[in-house]
């Protein structure tokens, strides 16, 4: 598999450094981790100023090349991450884009891409999480409506969305994963309440919601009526092949870091934390290998990312827990101070084995999907 560039994607490259070196000085500060309303502006601001630079689009109409080198250059340059936008961009954008209908993708694409509206993702619940497909929110047909009665957790920046992916169960007597249907419920709808929640790291992007009765027009519906669990591989496998490939960037500049700061404090001295950051680095060396082949592989397959996902999100989870680890033994003693670099980013890392699919549900995917092994009993 050819892993390279072409000349058409290098001078991509080299136009995106240009104009990100000339526009990001002029940004204004970004406002306070808690300040999730002024989060959303400046991140929605980020998108304009995207779209109107002619980037906008990358996420969708570009190939999954350009959307990989647009994901590195912005994250080597510094540039706002997606923040707020990430659900719609990548994950409820993408899979409306390649599963939506004509009318379904000029209605709810151009507004994400212009930086107008924040999106949020309601799938897992209180027990259903690693199994999914056990979900009971109960969506009831009535007339050109769904009616959705139910409840969602850990549902990404819900306080400041406009529309939620929903995953409801629309067949109770079906077999679990057949009786799903994919919904884009307005976050405005009465009948939805939102309850922050808080995490380890002591941030608030999280939310638990509440739909009592809440009527979402069938017109909202992605696919076909119990087609949903379909759809939804479509959107875990954006969530899972291509939505880490910034953060894989940042793991590297991390590490570069942290050997920095080891040089400094003495810490370098020390020969088994040396082995453990050049094992690192040759660790987050090989994801990004793994990144471009799974990207080359969607580039095949029509832009939808295949399986390899699952075994990327599988290592990258853990790559990233040991690399904060790491980042703990260079800090020492200072590790426990929550100003310092790092320490806030050991502690988000522990959700990295459970949030997009838990590392068993990862290990079980690779083993039957890729390995052909049997379903385990």
């Amino acid at each position: 598999m050819d892993l390279s560039y072409t000349p058409e994607e290098e001078e991509f490259r080299t136009r995106l450094r240009r104009w990100l070196a000339g526009t990001l000085p002029a940004l204004p500060p970004k406002p306070s981790p808690d300040d999730w309303p002024g989060r959303r502006a400046y991140d929605l601001g980020w998108q304009r100023t995207l779209h109107d630079a002619g980037y906008g689009e990358v996420h969708w109409d570009a190939s999954p090349t350009l959307r990989l080198i647009f994901l590195e250059e912005t994250e080597r340059a510094g540039a706002p991450y997606v923040g707020a936008n990430f659900v719609g961009l990548l994950h409820a954008g993408p899979t409306i884009a390649a599963e939506g209908t004509p009318e379904q993708r000029t209605r709810w694409l151009p507004p994400i891409l212009r930086g107008e509206q924040v999106w949020c993702q309601g799938f897992s619940e209180p027990d259903a999480g690693s199994d999914l497909a056990a979900l009971r929110t109960r969506a009831r047909r009535d007339g050109d409506d769904y009616v959705v009665t139910g409840s969602k957790i850990w549902t990404s920046h819900a306080e400041v969305a406009d529309w939620c992916e929903l995953l409801v169960r629309t067949d109770p007597a079906a077999p679990k994963h057949q009786g799903i249907t994919w919904l884009a419920m307005p976050m405005d709808a009465p009948g939805v309440t939102v309850r922050p929640l808080r995490t380890l790291a002591g941030s608030a992007e999280f939310a638990e919601v509440f739909l009592d009765e809440v009527r979402v027009p069938v017109a909202n519906r992605v696919g076909e009526e119990n087609d949903g669990w379909r759809v939804t591989m479509v959107t875990l496998s954006f969530e899972r092949g291509t939505a880490f490939v910034g953060e894989v960037v940042a793991c590297r500049r991390v590490l570069g870091e942290l050997a920095r700061e080891a040089r400094k404090n003495g810490r370098w001295d020390d020969p088994v934390l040396r082995r453990r950051l050049g094992r690192l680095n040759a660790e987050f060396r090989a994801l990004w290998r793994l990144t471009q082949w799974n990207v080359s592989e969607a580039e095949a397959s029509g832009g939808v990312p295949g399986t390899g996902g699952s075994v990327f999100k599988l290592r990258y989870s853990h790559a990233r827990q040991e690399l904060y680890d790491a980042a703990a033994d260079v800090l020492g003693p200072d590790c426990l101070d929550l100003d310092r670099p790092w320490v806030l980013d050991r502690l988000s890392s522990l959700s990295y084995t459970i949030a997009a699919g838990t590392s068993q549900i990862q290990r079980n995917i690779v083993a039957e999907r890729i390995l052909g092994l049997p379903k385990g009993r």
